[in-house]
């Protein structure tokens, strides 16, 4: 959620910054700005209620000119959408702006007492404390960034903040207080960037192709200039950051050639897995090495007791690995919200494995349980997908999917990453304490390793296949996309493949869905089927296939539309379906794998055909970095 991007250097400001902001829209918001500070000394701010590109539309004043710049794009907590509200925020003179990402969590306390000191706030935002309390600082003959460490020993809560002023030397100032998301540094060549998410680097990246970039800690600023960075602790003093490379790869985001990001994603899900899998199988022995794991067989085999935490489609990935992992590795496995875990008071010790799950790695929740799990005796890994983000620091190991930057606000190859990790990491817990044979219905009586690896190596081309059927399923949305609530069902380890394909349906299309474990049903929800609510069901033929049979014949007992998800080959199923989408036969605890892809592109061609930003859905972040 929000961007933050800041620039100086020897090049013009506002367009590196707009350009920033651009490459930061994946993250959610409603309003940007920008402050650039002139070469006659003074602040010029533009802002824009909407999209980026609102920024540059007024052609009736001319670009800001100046070589430091701060921008921002908004997602609003305080405040409705407005100019007023856009950031950057000024104090009480104009002379000092402040770009913020997070929640001021004492705000209304910290505005009375400024205000009886004669501060006047223009906005509805918590932002603007922090612009008057650097004010107060810098009037009391502070530097920028001594004001702004003085400031952020009276604000509660997880903070990013960068700060620019007049009369300055140029500099900008950037903060980080607690898990408030990533902030990234970089200087090349006379220029200096900071920013909430590398894409926004992508302008300073130089012909080798590649970028040094620190990242914040907590506590940490860092003043950038155009001689480069000076990094300062939570106590102003100097500390030396380790920096390492960033590529043009790893921040460049281009379509494709597709409509949309989440099209594109869609359909680098065999990649996705191809790159999940690389160096952690070794197929001629018939093991899963996943060495990332940094567990030796000992370490594994006195596991007892396997939590996996996450938040949204991640949540969902942990709850298909709670399955995955009890029935291959025999270990007592929970899955709960990372939002929930947090302000538990869980038993753990050192038997127990704690996983986490997230695409950025920024999650405010999940890092936030993260740390509350690194202060117990527990082994704490994390399955992410970048590099050197929150998470990756925190985690005593780090099961990297690979996927590759996910622009799209809903999740599709980061889910299908997950996924094949989890049953890496259920394969290595199993052949660690000698179940490597799956019990019967899940892998199938007695497969061995060898077995189990080619099954793994067939996903890529099984996910394809499904993906060669895209207008069957187009078709299905065209008929299904008029209705405004929709039931999904699922069994064992596909019922959270109904919560994410329910989940997909709600975030980008805006249309009401419910997820329930089949067997649920007669418990409730059976209460509201009619034929203004189809029922989605995933009816694999796996182990619990006659009971997916039997509650799709209880819904269309009640006169109920039901689409089916169905194994190839099962073209007349015992229940008839109002519409079916097939998918390759495979073991059960891979049927996740293949199932959510249907449920993806329907997704997708409903909220297509009803006109919604399918790459940016309205309320949605990427990043979740407050509560």
């Amino acid at each position: 959620m929000c961007g933050i991007v800041g620039y100086v250097g020897d090049q013009p400001a506002w367009p590196i910054v707009v350009e920033g902001l651009r490459r930061l829209e994946y993250r959610g918001y409603d309003s940007a700005g920008v402050a650039v500070l002139e070469p006659n000394g003074r602040l010029q701010l533009r802002k824009t209620v909407g999209k980026v590109h609102g920024l540059t539309a007024d052609f009736s004043h001319p670009e800001p000119s100046g070589s430091a710049g701060v921008g921002h794009t908004r997602w609003a907590t305080h405040g409705r959408p407005s100019e007023t509200n856009a950031h950057p925020h000024t104090d009480c003179s104009g002379t000092i702006a402040v770009a913020h990402n997070g929640i001021v969590e004492n705000y209304l306390e910290l505005k009375t007492t400024l205000q009886q000191r004669g501060h006047t706030f223009t906005s509805e935002t918590d932002t603007e404390v922090i612009s008057h309390l650097v004010e107060e600082g810098v009037h009391d003959g502070l530097s920028l960034e001594r004001a702004v460490l003085r400031m952020s020993e009276l604000v509660n809560g997880p903070q990013a903040i960068v700060a620019v002023r007049e009369g300055g030397d140029d500099s900008i100032c950037a903060l980080r207080l607690g898990h408030a998301g990533g902030v990234a540094v970089a200087h090349y060549d006379g220029q200096s960037i900071v920013s909430s998410d590398l894409p926004a680097l992508l302008p300073l990246i130089g012909r080798s192709g590649q970028l040094p970039v620190a990242f914040l800690e907590d506590g940490e600023v860092a003043v950038i200039s155009r001689a480069g960075v000076t990094f300062l602790n939570k106590n102003g003093r100097r500390v030396q950051k380790s920096l390492r490379p960033v590529s043009l790869e790893d921040v460049l985001v281009d379509r494709g050639g597709y409509r949309h990001f989440m099209l594109k994603e869609i359909m680098e899900q065999p990649q996705a897995v191809v790159s999940a899998l690389r160096d952690r199988l070794d197929f001629a022995g018939g093991r899963v090495l996943l060495p990332d794991l940094e567990m030796s067989d000992a370490e594994i085999a006195r596991l007892r007791r396997v939590v996996l935490i996450g938040c949204g489609t991640s949540l969902n990935a942990a709850q298909v690995g709670r399955h995955v992992i009890e029935r291959l590795a025999g270990i007592t496995t929970e899955a709960e919200s990372a939002s929930e875990y947090r302000y538990r008071e869980p038993y753990l010790d050192k038997d127990t494995l704690v996983v986490s799950i997230g695409q950025s790695g920024e999650t405010a929740d999940t890092v936030a349980a993260m740390q509350q799990v690194r202060e117990s005796p527990a082994r704490l890994v994390t399955i992410c997908n970048a590099a050197g983000s929150q998470a990756t620091r925190l985690a005593d190991a780090t099961l990297l999917m690979r996927a590759g930057i996910e622009v799209g606000v809903a999740s599709s190859k980061t889910f299908t990453a997950s996924l094949t990790i989890l049953n890496l990491l259920a394969m290595r817990l199993a052949t660690a304490r000698g179940r490597i044979d799956a019990g019967p219905g899940m892998a199938g009586p007695g497969m061995a390793g060898r077995g189990m690896l080619d099954e793994l190596a067939r996903l890529p081309g099984k996910i394809a296949s499904i993906l060669s059927d895209a207008e069957h399923i187009e078709s299905l949305a065209r008929q299904f996309h008029h209705y405004r609530n929709f039931l999904y069902l699922g069994r064992g380890v596909n019922a959270p493949v109904a919560a994410e394909g329910a989940l997909k349906l709600k975030e980008i299309s805006y249309i009401h869905a419910e997820a329930y474990p089949a067997g649920e049903m007669k418990h409730g929800p059976i209460a509201l089927i009619d034929r203004e609510m189809p029922t989605l069901a995933i009816a694999p033929r796996d182990r619990l296939y006659d009971k997916m049979v039997s509650n799709i014949q209880e819904v269309k007992a009640r006169d109920g539309m039901v689409l089916a998800v169905l194994t190839q080959g099962d073209t007349q199923p015992a229940a008839p379906v109002d519409g079916a989408i097939h998918i390759p036969d495979a073991p059960e605890h891979l049927t996740p794998l293949l199932a959510a892809i249907p449920l993806q592109l329907f997704a997708y061609h409903i909220a297509l055909r009803r006109g919604c930003d399918v790459d940016q859905p309205r309320n949605l972040a990427k990043s979740v970095t407050v509560e």
